[in-house]
C-alpha cells in the first residue's frame, strides 16, 4: 500500500465528507502521528519505574 500525504482544509464540509466517505469504504486509513510525551509524563514513568531516588539529607545522597 502506498503512504500518501494530504494537506486539506478540514472546515470544508465537501472535502471532509469524501475523505469519510473513502475511509468508510474501506479503500483508505488514516495514520495519526504519535506524540511525544510531555515532561510530567515522563517524570510520572519514571516514578512509577522506581528511577526516582529522595534524600532527606546530602549525607544520604554521598552514601549511595
Amino acid at each position: 500500500m502506498a503512504t500518501i500525504t494530504l494537506h486539506y482544509d478540514a472546515r470544508d464540509p465537501n472535502v471532509s465528507m469524501l475523505i469519510n466517505s473513502i475511509v468508510n469504504l474501506g479503500l483508505a486509513t488514516i495514520a495519526t502521528p504519535e506524540t511525544k510525551k510531555t515532561g510530567i509524563e515522563l517524570a510520572l514513568e519514571d516514578i512509577e519505574e522506581g528511577r526516582v531516588y529522595t534524600a532527606f539529607v546530602p549525607k544520604d545522597k554521598i552514601e549511595e
